[in-house]
């Protein structure tokens, strides 16, 4: 009875291996999965949304998180804060950090666009 508990053990022993191996190949699978699926697409747009702060400039139309559209007036880069005015009110100037920024429409791309409207009327 001894040589057959010593084979069974044995034999149990080396499927246990190999069931060990397959358990890391399916983990490595699934984090391989959740960083193409997640985790490349939300780097590559946290790297266009830098690209689009970087290339901010003084006269762009601009979003915010918030919804309000405006104009950019002031950039500080030091504080990294836009003095954005908002609608046609001269007083209405509020200031805000970068990353509030949604959306930039540079002011030729707005001409590009005007230009395109009328020649399709």
């Amino acid at each position: 009875m001894n040589f057959v508990n010593s084979m069974a053990l044995e034999s149990t022993a080396t499927a246990g291996g190999a069931n060990g191996l397959f358990i890391i190949v399916i983990y490595v699978a699934i984090f391989a999965f959740i960083y193409f699926i997640m985790l490349r697409p939300q780097k590559k747009e946290q790297k266009q949304k830098a690209q689009l702060l970087a290339q901010l400039a003084v006269g762009d139309s601009v979003r915010t998180t918030g919804g309000f559209i405006g104009t950019v007036i002031d950039i500080d880069d030091e504080s990294s804060t836009v003095i954005v005015e908002f609608g046609n009110n001269k007083n209405c100037r509020i200031p805000m950090v970068k990353e509030a920024i949604v959306e930039v429409e540079k002011p030729e791309d707005a001409v590009k666009d005007t230009s395109k409207d009328e020649k399709s009327k």
